[in-house]
C-alpha cells in the first residue's frame, strides 16, 4: 500500500539545526549572527519603505510615496525634497489585493486638493479620493469589477478617466470628482484601458490591443461627440503586451499638446518614439541597444527623461524633446537600478528610487542641471546589514552560441580547500530578468556555505527581440541548455563541489526547475520548485486569461498546437526524475489550482523522493513576512539534507537528456 503524500509533508516541518552542517566550512566567524534563524532575520529586514512610485504635490513641498512604515497597513507618506523624516498622509488604504495598477496607486489631483488611490478595501479594486483638506477618504467609484488597471485626472480636476472591466472586457469610463457621476466612453470587445487627456482637456489618448494582444493601436477619443469612433494617430504591431497593455503603457502627450511617446520593439529593442498627436511618422527618441522605460516629458516640454537598461543596470537619462544622444542624470554607483523618476513642478530636480544588490530601494532627488544627487528615505536596517551582505559578481558563459550573463554569489569567506555546494536560481517570467536588485535567496544561501547563480536565460527580457524570443515553443527544453551550461560553468570554479548542484524558482522559475529534473536527469542532486504550473495542457482549463494569451503567443494557439503545450509540460516525463525535490506553493486565494500538489502526488506514485508543502494565507506565491521566513528554512533544511551530505556521485560533464 503505497503512502499518502500527505505523510510527506509532515517531513518539511521538521527542526533545522541551527548550527553549520558537517563537513561545510562556516561561512562566518562565530557569534556573528549567521546561523540560520539568526540570518534569516537579517536578510527578511532588508525591504523598501518606498513601495510604490513617488509622486510630487503641486507647488513642489512634499514627494508623496505608499509606504508600510510605521506598521498598521499600508499607507500614503510624503517627504519635503529638502530632507527630513516622512510624515504620514493617509493611513488604512487597504491595497493588499490582487488587481491593483502598478504604476499610479496613488497621483496628486492637478489642484492639490485630493490624492486618488485605487484600494479594494469595499471588496472590489475602487478609486478612492484621500482630501488634502480635511483628511476624509471618500470612495469615488463603485463599478464593481474585477480590476481597475489604469487611470488619469483631467487637467482641471474634475474627472478621472480610467480602464476598468465591470461588464468583463476593459473599456474607459470617466468619473465626476467628488460626486462619483460615471460614464462609460468605450464599448469595443477589445482591450482598452491606459487614458491620457490631452492639456486642452478636450480628447482622450488612449491604448487598444488587439485579441492576441499584439498589436497597439494609439487612439484619440472627442470628448466633445459622445458616441463618435476614435481617431487612430499611430499602430505598433508584434509588440506582445503580457501586462494587459502595462507592457506598452500610457501614451505620454507633450505639455504642448503636439507630440505622443510610446514605447515599441520595432527596433529589436524597446525604446521610445515619438509621433505627431495629429499623426505621421513615428521616429525614435534616443536610438539604443538597450531597453528603455518610465519616460517622463519636463514641465516645459523640452526634455525627456527616461531609464535605461543595460544588462541589468538601469540609469536615469535624458534627452532632448527633439531627439539625439542622451546623456546620463543619475547612475548607481557601479550596479544598481534606478527607477520610478519624477519631474518636479518647477522642472529643475528629478526625483527617483535607486536599490544595489546589497540596499533595497530608496527615494533620491538630483538637479537637472548637473550636481550631488540627494538621499531622502533611508529603508537600511541597523546592525551595519549592508556590510555583511555579498556583493554578486556579473559574469557570462557560454551556451550553444548565445552569450549568457549571469549574477554569482558567493560565501564570503573561501579557504584554499573549500568546496561548496551549488545553487542555480531561475526566475519567473520566462520573460522577466535577474538585475543589479537585492535578492532575498540568494543572500540566504550565499551566507550559508552556497555558491549560487542568477542565469538571465534565453527569453529573459533586457538583451533586445530576438534573446526574448529564443525560447518561443521550447519551454524548459531550449533555455534549459543556458541553465545546464551554468552548471558546467559553476563546475569549473575551484570552490565548487561539483557534484553537489541545486536548482530552485518560483513561477516560471519553477517550470524551469521541474524542467531540470525531468529533462536533465542527474544533473542535480536537489531541487525546489515553487508556484509553478507543470502541466500547460491541464493549464488550459484552469488559467488566468493572460498566462493563456502568453502561451498562445509562445506556443502557438492550443487547439492547433496541443503537442507544443504536451512536449513543453514536465508533469508528463515524471518518471524520468531522480532529484529528490521539494515543491513548494503559496495556498489561499487559488486553492482550485493545485498542479504542485498533483505533481507530488505523481512523483510519490512513481517512487520519487519528494516532499511537498502548501504555506497558508497566501495568493498561489509565498510572500508573507512569516511564511518567507519559514519557507527560507524549509530549503535550507532541504538542500543542507541532500548537497551536504556524504554521499558520493560520479562526476562528469552535465548533459541534458534527448528530448
Amino acid at each position: 500500500m503505497r503512502r499518502p503524500v500527505l505523510l510527506l509533508i509532515a517531513l518539511v516541518t521538521s527542526p533545522l539545526a541551527a548550527q553549520t552542517p558537517a563537513g561545510m566550512r562556516p561561512p562566518g566567524a562565530p557569534g556573528e549572527g549567521w546561523a540560520p534563524r539568526a540570518w534569516v532575520e537579517r536578510v527578511l529586514a532588508v525591504r523598501s519603505l518606498v513601495s510604490e512610485t513617488p509622486q510630487w504635490a503641486p507647488g513642489g513641498t512634499r514627494i508623496t510615496f505608499l509606504s508600510s512604515l510605521g506598521g498598521g497597513g499600508t499607507s500614503i507618506w510624503g517627504v519635503s525634497p529638502e530632507g527630513g523624516f516622512p510624515t504620514r498622509f493617509a493611513a488604512d488604504l487597504g491595497t493588499g489585493g490582487l488587481f491593483l495598477p502598478a504604476p499610479q496607486m496613488h497621483t496628486w489631483s492637478p489642484d492639490g486638493a485630493w490624492i486618488s488611490f485605487v484600494s479594494d478595501k469595499s471588496g472590489s479594486p475602487e478609486i478612492w479620493l484621500w482630501s488634502a483638506r480635511d483628511g476624509r477618504q471618500l470612495q469615488l467609484t463603485s463599478l464593481g469589477g474585477q480590476r481597475v488597471n489604469s487611470y488619469a485626472w483631467s487637467p482641471d480636476g474634475k474627472w478621472i478617466a480610467l480602464g476598468g472591466n465591470r461588464h468583463g472586457n476593459f473599456d474607459l469610463w470617466k468619473v465626476a470628482v467628488p460626486t462619483g457621476e460615471v460614464h462609460r466612453l468605450t464599448t469595443d470587445t477589445r482591450l482598452e484601458a491606459y487614458p491620457a487627456w490631452t492639456p486642452d482637456g478636450r480628447m482622450l489618448v488612449y491604448v487598444r490591443l488587439d485579441d492576441r494582444w499584439m498589436e497597439h493601436e494609439v487612439l484619440e477619443l472627442d470628448l466633445a461627440a459622445p458616441g463618435a469612433a476614435p481617431r487612430l494617430i499611430t499602430k505598433d504591431s508584434d509588440f506582445f503586451d503580457y501586462g494587459e497593455g502595462s507592457t506598452f503603457g500610457y501614451p505620454l502627450i507633450s505639455p504642448d499638446g503636439q507630440t505622443v511617446l510610446f514605447r515599441s520593439q520595432r527596433s529589436g529593442w524597446i525604446n521610445y518614439w515619438a509621433v505627431p498627436l495629429a499623426g505621421g511618422s513615428p521616429r525614435p527618441i534616443a536610438p539604443e541597444p538597450a531597453e528603455q522605460s518610465e519616460a517622463r516629458w519636463s514641465p516645459d516640454g523640452k526634455q525627456i527623461a527616461y531609464v535605461s537598461n543595460r544588462n541589468g543596470t538601469h540609469d536615469l537619462r535624458m534627452v532632448s524633446a527633439a531627439g539625439g544622444v542622451s546623456r546620463v542624470a543619475a547612475a548607481p554607483p557601479g550596479t544598481g537600478v534606478i527607477a520610478n523618476p519624477a519631474w518636479s513642478p518647477d522642472g529643475r530636480r528629478l526625483s527617483y528610487t535607486m536599490a544595489t544588490p546589497t540596499r533595497s530601494a530608496d527615494l533620491y532627488i538630483v538637479p537637472v542641471e548637473g550636481g550631488q544627487a540627494r538621499q531622502l528615505t533611508y529603508s537600511a536596517p541597523g546592525g551595519n546589514i549592508e556590510q555583511q551582505l555579498v556583493v554578486p559578481e556579473k559574469t557570462a558563459y557560454r551556451s550553444d552560441t548565445l552569450t549568457i550573463n549571469a549574477y554569482l554569489y558567493k560565501p564570503p569567506v573561501i579557504g584554499p580547500t573549500d568546496r561548496f555546494p551549488a545553487i542555480v536560481l531561475a526566475h519567473g517570467g520566462p520573460t522577466a530578468q535577474f538585475s543589479d536588485t537585492y535578492q532575498q535567496q540568494a543572500q540566504f544561501f550565499a551566507r550559508q556555505g552556497y555558491v549560487v547563480l542568477l542565469p538571465n536565460v534565453r527569453g529573459s527580457s533586457g538583451y533586445g527581440r530576438a534573446f526574448e524570443m529564443a525560447n518561443n515553443g521550447c519551454w524548459g527544453h531550449c533555455d534549459l541548455r543556458d541553465v545546464v551550461a551554468g552548471v558546467d560553468y559553476l563546475k569549473k570554479l575551484p570552490y565548487v563541489n561539483a557534484a553537489k548542484m541545486g536548482i530552485a524558482g518560483s513561477s516560471y522559475g519553477g517550470h524551469m526547475s521541474t524542467s531540470a529534473i525531468t529533462w536533465a536527469p542527474g544533473v542535480f542532486q536537489a531541487a525546489i520548485p515553487a508556484s509553478a504550473y507543470p502541466d500547460r495542457v491541464g493549464f488550459m482549463k484552469e488559467g488566468e486569461y493572460r498566462h493563456i494569451q502568453q502561451l498562445a503567443y509562445e506556443f502557438g494557439p492550443f487547439e492547433q498546437n496541443e503537442d507544443v503545450y504536451r512536449r513543453n509540460s514536465p508533469f508528463y516525463w515524471i518518471k524520468d526524475i531522480q532529484t529528490p525535490t521539494f515543491l513548494v506553493w503559496g495556498e489561499g486565494h487559488f486553492p482550485e489550482s493545485p498542479q504542485m500538489l498533483q505533481f507530488a502526488k505523481e512523483m510519490e506514485r512513481l517512487y520519487k523522493v519528494v516532499r511537498y508543502k502548501a504555506y497558508p494565507n497566501e495568493n498561489f506565491y509565498v510572500t508573507s513576512v512569516a511564511n518567507t521566513r519559514q519557507m527560507l528554512l524549509d530549503m535550507l533544511d532541504f538542500f543542507n539534507q541532500h548537497l551536504n551530505d556524504k554521499v558520493v556521485t560520479p562526476g562528469g560533464a552535465a548533459s541534458l537528456s534527448g528530448r
